[in-house]
């Protein structure tokens, strides 16, 4: 089966889960980290290189105060408690997106987080937290100005290489759940040629059998790149 080199998932429907199970929004998003975690062994035995996973949108700001704090508290409990799990599973951790407003602490326990994976081989798994696909491509352009670039120098090829750990290729295939069809703002430049992928369920109830139908379906789609 031909695997894709990276795929993204935009984790929906956390809260619409909470609902429906009669539990708190924070328990949504842990069920929903649950989910992620779930998945991590399979994304190890495929020969996918990248997972890029949608956590928290610069969007997501604007929920209420608690939710948010919940939010900030669960990837401070992952990143100060569940490290091991990465390491055992070999995959590097790379955080994507924006810095400002993130508390020092939280700085601090991305650095330590990415660090403490840097060696590991088997996949890599980049958390967009705090982060916007306009905004990634309008730091892109803004670095590029202050480099001096002149305007007819600006190539894609440029702009790719200023996004966010632009070492991290284009998205071949990017999977919602929830029953939403929509990109909500998630990897924009790098989702140009991807293929969409959308699933009922809620990302709580996404399991390692719904990704593996998801690569099956992706292995029988042909890919002709507007040829």
């Amino acid at each position: 089966m031909t695997a894709p080199r990276h795929v993204g998932i935009i984790m929906d429907g956390n809260r619409r889960w909470a609902k429906e199970h009669d539990v708190s929004i924070l328990e949504g998003h842990r069920a929903g980290y649950r989910a992620l975690k779930a998945l991590l062994p399979a994304f190890k035995r495929s020969n996918i290189k990248y997972l890029s996973v949608y956590a928290f949108s610069v969007e997501n700001w604007s929920r209420s105060m608690p939710e948010v704090k919940g939010l900030m508290s669960l990837l401070k409990w992952v990143f100060k408690n569940e490290l091991h799990v990465f390491m055992e599973e070999d995959i590097r951790i790379r955080v994507i997106g924006s810095r400002q407003n993130l508390s020092n602490d939280i700085r601090r326990l991305i650095d330590k987080a990415q660090q403490e994976t840097a060696r590991n081989k088997s996949g890599v798994l980049a958390v967009c937290f705090n982060y916007g696909g306009q905004q990634e491509i309008a730091d892109a352009a803004r670095g590029i100005v202050e480099k001096g670039v002149k305007a007819q120098d600006i190539t894609d090829k440029l702009i790719a290489g200023h996004l966010y750990a632009s070492d991290i290729p284009p998205l071949d295939l990017i999977i919602r759940t929830s029953g939403e069809q929509r990109l909500s703002n998630f990897m924009l430049w790098r989702a140009a040629y991807a293929e969409l992928y959308f699933v009922d369920k809620h990302w709580p109830d996404f399991t390692p059998a719904d990704f593996e139908a998801a690569l099956a379906e992706f292995a029988a789609r042909q890919r002709r790149y507007g040829a």
